[in-house]
């Protein structure tokens, strides 16, 4: 029996209570995923009975008051993994257009991708723009330190700091429309 410090015999203490529901929950979803249940709520640090959130998906509490989420595969009607190969997938169905679908003609089709490319080439410009002009005020990391950075170099290495991340933000920009325009039909 699971007693709790100088608690009287009889009583059982309110963590034993909840492993016991667990268990409970446990005989009710089947033996076969009852270990795995037990297991998964005890390395989750679970310090209450876990919740079925869904099939197989359950929450509980912890004992730092944070709540704790885990699967479990085979409990309340999810099925176990399978014995394929790890990682194998059945390949997917090619995904159907429903009848009453609209349809967009291809002439419409071609005048909305030209559009996007225009867009985003015209996006893809601005960026060049912006990130040769960081680049200028970034000066290769030694920028010249303005008269008040000149007494505070904290000041200066701070403004640096926000150089380099403006030049990296605006070459990370520029390499994802480059990419975008690459995928373009």
């Amino acid at each position: 029996m699971f007693l709790c410090g100088d608690e009287p015999a009889g009583n059982w203490c309110p963590r034993a209570l909840a492993w016991c529901c667990v268990a409970g929950v446990i005989a009710s979803a089947g033996t076969a995923g009852a270990a795995t249940l037990v297991e998964k709520a005890r390395e989750s640090g679970c310090v209450g009975k876990p919740v079925a959130i869904s099939e197989g998906l359950f929450k509980c509490s912890t004992s730092s008051g944070g709540d704790a989420f885990f699967n479990v595969p085979g409990v309340l009607g999810t099925p176990p993994p399978s014995s394929g190969a790890a990682g194998a997938r059945k390949p997917a169905d090619k995904a159907t257009t429903p009848s009453g679908f609209p349809r967009v003609d291809a002439e419409t089709q071609k005048g909305r991708d030209d559009l996007r490319k225009k867009v985003l080439s015209d996006e893809l410009a601005a960026e060049e723009k912006s990130l040769a002009e960081a680049r200028m005020a970034y000066e290769g990391g030694a920028p010249a330190p303005l008269p008040e950075e000149k007494a505070d170099a904290e000041k200066y290495r701070q403004r640096i700091g926000r150089l380099r991340q403006a030049v990296q933000l605006h070459e990370r920009n520029v390499d994802a429309l480059k990419k975008e325009l690459g995928n373009s039909r």
